[in-house]
């Protein structure tokens, strides 16, 4: 496994970095236990909250060398990487403020004198993918830092330069040592972490396949997981929606951060025959329009996928699609030039038969169908395996709220594509994965509640 940072944009190795020995791993988790049992645990929730406010203050401070770091190692747009560094500040700046209150014990109702307390579990282990690379780890550690364990932290092989910057803000705002440790492991080695009785929950995002393979494990264990895992989010427009407006919000869900992200619109579905032609009409015409470039550049319309295996999967994947009977409508071809881009792609035709129906599409690649009635737009949103997201387009709220009511996954946005901040619960259903990660939901996955029940002397046992 060799943790590289190579350029988007051109296709450069920038940078290697050698993976962690086991002699430094069995190191790191007796520091991680160490600084949990002896130093984490017993501070205040208001001294944890000091060095995680500090934490978000650095991030806004030098929100331009974080930036730079995303664009670098994942050809993330200027824009987009700016308003991740915000968004992950911003996390760890919610769990600061909140996490007092949402870790108070809490009286049980109709029992006198019980209350139910929260209490930290031990050393966590954390392995996130490349895609938001600062997000999804403010995800995990905002909230069980505050809570009182420590995390281990193995992040993608292809983002090694954004997994040092956010060990740096770590030390930079305090954190004792083993509080917060980033570690470039091999798959081997996470598997002895899995095992290893002094790592006690693992959180994971990342692929099915890893997800289960990680479940597996540290169900074979004991150990508390939280997967968030792939996702092929339906997007309803229904009849009333207004045409110009669903279509910008599409282009928006479909190509955020270049189609690489889970709970991005990855199938269209249009109610109406008529309203379905104008609107791929729009669609195709605006996702043709977009000019590949450099992803510092504020005019660039597309950027790079992360690398050449998601490019190379990608095309892989438009031509099973053409072989199964899928026409593609514009795009399907990897762009002329240095880098790894490929032209905005959308694909009609897919039948349940064709291979790439039921796959993740990652990247700049829509699905589009057009179906006659709001039942037959519920029951193809609801053909998936997957259950992370979905959006409904609509006038009407009250239709939009109902529709969401039936569609089986772990979020639903009425009138917008997606969208996240620290107050919202995030978590899938069905292959999605289980468990929830942001706001109170998030802090209490890895702790123990514990009941504590005090009656007066003299109490009878029963």
């Amino acid at each position: 496994m060799t943790y590289q940072t190579v350029n988007p944009a051109t296709g450069q190795v920038v940078e290697t970095f050698a993976a962690i020995s086991d002699r430094d791993l069995d190191q790191a988790l007796a520091t991680a236990h160490r600084a949990f049992e002896t130093d984490w645990r017993r501070r205040s929730v208001a001294d944890r909250a000091k060095v995680m406010a500090k934490a978000a203050a650095i991030l806004r401070e030098r929100i331009e060398e974080y930036t730079g770091i995303l664009v670098l190692e994942v050809g993330k747009r200027a824009m987009e990487a700016q308003a991740e560094v915000d968004l992950a500040a911003g996390i760890l700046e919610y769990y600061a403020e909140r996490a007092e209150g949402f870790l108070k014990p809490k009286p049980v109702a109709d029992v006198p004198n019980a209350e139910v307390h929260i209490d930290p579990i031990g050393v966590l282990l954390a392995i996130e993918p490349w895609n938001f690379p600062y997000y999804q780890v403010a995800r995990v550690v905002g909230p069980q830092l505050m809570a009182g364990n420590t995390v281990l932290l193995k992040h993608a092989e292809s983002v090694p330069q954004s997994a040092l910057a956010f060990a740096r803000l770590f030390e930079e705002a305090g954190a004792p040592d083993g509080v917060y440790t980033n570690i470039f492991a091999t798959i081997d080695q996470v598997g002895r972490l899995i095992d290893d009785p002094r790592v006690r929950g693992v959180t994971l995002t990342g692929s099915e396949r890893a997800g289960s393979s990680v479940a597996e494990r540290a169900g074979r264990n004991l150990k508390k997981a939280v997967l968030e895992l792939g996702g092929s989010d339906p997007l309803i427009v229904l009849e009333d929606a207004p045409l110009e407006w669903a279509i910008g919000s599409a282009m928006v869900g479909r190509l955020f951060n270049c189609g690489q992200c889970c709970v991005a619109s990855k199938r269209i579905i249009v109610v109406g025959k008529e309203r379905g032609q104008a609107f791929l009409d729009g669609f195709s015409q605006a996702m043709a329009s977009l000019k590949a470039g450099d992803p510092a550049d504020g005019e660039t319309g597309i950027g790079p996928l992360s690398s050449e295996r998601q490019l190379n999967l990608l095309v892989d994947q438009i031509h099973r699609a053409k072989d199964g009977g899928a026409r593609v409508v514009v795009g399907g071809h990897r762009i002329d030039r240095a880098g790894f881009f490929l032209e905005p792609t959308v694909l009609t035709g897919l039948t349940p038969e064709n291979p790439v129906y039921r796959e993740e599409l990652f990247g700049p690649v829509a699905q589009f169908f057009v179906v006659e009635d709001e039942a037959e737009a519920i029951r193809l949103a609801n053909d998936t395996a997957y259950g992370l997201g979905a959006s409904v387009f609509t006038a009407d709220t009250a239709r939009g709220a109902r529709i969401a009511a039936q569609i089986d996954s772990g979020m639903v946005f009425v009138n917008r594509p997606f969208g996240t901040t620290p107050q919202l619960p995030f978590g899938g259903a069905k292959n999605s994965g289980f468990g929830r990660e942001l706001s109170e939901a998030g802090i209490e996955e890895f702790v123990n509640k514990k009941l504590v029940h005090v009656d007066p002397v003299g109490t009878a046992p029963f």
